[in-house]
C-alpha cells in the first residue's frame, strides 16, 4: 500500500538498508551506528593493555549485586527462625535504650530465635550482645559507610555487603519480625520499608514492634492525626505497628504471630498442587 511518497509501507529499500548501517547482535541486545563496539569482548578480555573501568560499569555491577545475593542467602538459608532489630548506631553503652537492646535480644534467644541487626555499634552492639550471651545466634549485615568501622564483637555470623537493597533484602527474607527501638534516619528508613511490604502483602504475618514509647509516641501521633485525615494511609494501617516498653510483650507478640502463620499454613499432605496457569 502506497503512503503517496512512492515508498510502498511495510517495505525496506536501499536507501532505507544504507542509513540503518550495518548491525552487531551481542545476545539479545542490538547495536548499530554509534552504539556499534570499536571491538570484540574477547579481545578486551585478552588485552592486558586495556584501562580498568570495565569493573566500574553497570553490566559488572549486576554480576558483583547477584554474588551478594547468592552469598546471603547461602550463609543465611539455614539460620533457623530470626527476627531482626533495629535502632541507633549512636546509642551509648550503659544507657537506657542500651540495655533495652541487650534484654530485648536476649528474651529472643531465650525464646529460640536468632537476632539479625546491621552488626555496626550502638544498638547493633546491644543486641548483638545480648543474643550471643544468651546462648542464641547474633547476626550482623554489615554495609560499607564512611563513618562505620566493620562489625561489632559480638557478632556470631557476618555478612558486609556494597549495596543497601540487597541487605534490606536479607534483614526481611530471613525474619519472623522487626523490633524497632529508638534511631534515627536509617532506623526509619527500615521502619517504613517493613510497614509498606507489610501493608502491601509483600509480607504477610509480620509483626513491626516498636519498643520505647516515650520515643515513638510523637510519631505515633503524626500517624494518626495528620495522615489518617489527609487520607494518606487508613485508620487500618495504623494496626501494623505495636508499640510496648515491656520485653516480654514484644516476644509474646512475635510468638503469637508466628504461632498464627503456622496455623494457617497448608498442610502439604492433604493440598493439592497448584495447576500451571
Amino acid at each position: 500500500m502506497s503512503d503517496g511518497s512512492g515508498v510502498d509501507e511495510g517495505r525496506s529499500t536501499d536507501r532505507d538498508r544504507s542509513v540503518k548501517g550495518p548491525s552487531w547482535q551481542r545476545g539479545p541486545v542490538v547495536l548499530r551506528r554509534a552504539s556499534l563496539p570499536r571491538s570484540m569482548v574477547d579481545q578486551r578480555l585478552l588485552d592486558s593493555r586495556e584501562p580498568v573501568d570495565w569493573v566500574h560499569t553497570d553490566p559488572w555491577r549486576v554480576l558483583r549485586i547477584q554474588s551478594e545475593f547468592v552469598e546471603g542467602f547461602g550463609a543465611l538459608a539455614e539460620l533457623g527462625p530470626a527476627v531482626s532489630v533495629f535502632g541507633s548506631a549512636r546509642t551509648k553503652p550503659g544507657s537506657e535504650e542500651y540495655r533495652l537492646a541487650e534484654q530485648l535480644s536476649a528474651a529472643l534467644a531465650r525464646a529460640g530465635y536468632a537476632v539479625i541487626t546491621g552488626g555496626g555499634p550502638g544498638t547493633m552492639e546491644a543486641a548483638n550482645k545480648g543474643a550471643s550471651l544468651a546462648g542464641g545466634t547474633a547476626v550482623g549485615l554489615g554495609i560499607e559507610l564512611p563513618f562505620e568501622h566493620g562489625l561489632n564483637d559480638w557478632v556470631d555470623l557476618g555478612i558486609n555487603f556494597r549495596y543497601f537493597f540487597v541487605r534490606k533484602t536479607m534483614f526481611v527474607k530471613y525474619a519472623s519480625a522487626f523490633c524497632v527501638l529508638p534511631g534515627g534516619f536509617g532506623t526509619m528508613d527500615e521502619l517504613f520499608e517493613a510497614l509498606t511490604l507489610v501493608q502491601t502483602k509483600r509480607v504477610t504475618w509480620f509483626p513491626v514492634i516498636l519498643l520505647g514509647r516515650s520515643y515513638w509516641q510523637g510519631l505515633l501521633d503524626w500517624l494518626r492525626d495528620t495522615m489518617v485525615p489527609a487520607g494518606t494511609i487508613n485508620p487500618s494501617d495504623l494496626d501494623l505497628i505495636r508499640v510496648t516498653d515491656d520485653v516480654d510483650e514484644a516476644v509474646a507478640w512475635v510468638l503469637e504471630s508466628d504461632q498464627a502463620r503456622d496455623a494457617r499454613k497448608p498442610d502439604p499432605h492433604t493440598t493439592e498442587p497448584p495447576v500451571e496457569g
